[in-house]
């Protein structure tokens, strides 16, 4: 991703580091627009006898996530910055995959959202160990996001575990690989 050249940043942070945190910052945008999507894609395709449950877990996901990216863009633009949130800037950028599953099972949608989950929240704990030394105010927002990730991920991994705490997705290194494994363990 090439740096944005800023014209000037918030007092106290040198135009290096803000250059540095925009650049991060512009990669978890891009991350929160794309898993935002990704969720409300999930809460329309999502069938099974967990429906409803599901269904309603999902959106206020979305809604928080939706807000995660709205918070982040304004913290480029603080920085000086200038956010890029069109969907050829998410595209162009991305380093994962599109999301992979449509019309599926509550289970294979869950087990694919757990591999999603583990993917932005590594990536979202990568930037706050960097922004330790480089801007702990914007570190500051995304540990926040992270405890609300990792909520979510909770929320989803509790329909992917047996009572004695095993995962159905444990191993999984893909979403076609987790869905498969969320199918079988539903149909055991």
């Amino acid at each position: 991703m090439a740096t944005q050249k800023l014209k000037y940043t918030t007092p106290g942070l040198s135009e290096a580091t803000a250059e540095r945190v925009v650049e991060l910052l512009q990669d978890r945008l891009h991350a929160c627009n794309d898993l935002h999507l990704t969720l409300k894609h999930v809460h329309w395709n999502v069938v099974g006898p967990h429906f409803i449950a599901v269904h309603e877990m999902i959106d206020p996901q979305v809604d928080d996530v939706r807000e995660f990216s709205d918070d982040i863009a304004e913290r480029i633009a603080t920085l000086g910055g200038s956010p890029k949130g069109t969907p050829g800037a998410l595209v162009n950028a991305r380093s994962w995959d599109e999301y992979s599953i449509g019309r599926a099972t509550t289970q294979e949608h869950l087990a694919a959202l757990d591999v999603v989950y583990q993917g932005v929240i590594t990536s979202h704990r990568k930037a706050v160990e960097e922004l330790d030394e480089l801007d702990l105010v914007t570190q500051d927002m995304i540990i926040a996001q992270v405890d609300k990730l990792e909520l979510f991920h909770w929320f989803v991994r509790a329909h992917l575990e047996d009572k004695g705490g095993n995962l159905a997705t444990a191993g999984a290194t893909s979403e076609k690989e987790a869905a498969e494994a969320g199918a079988e363990y539903a149909n055991a």
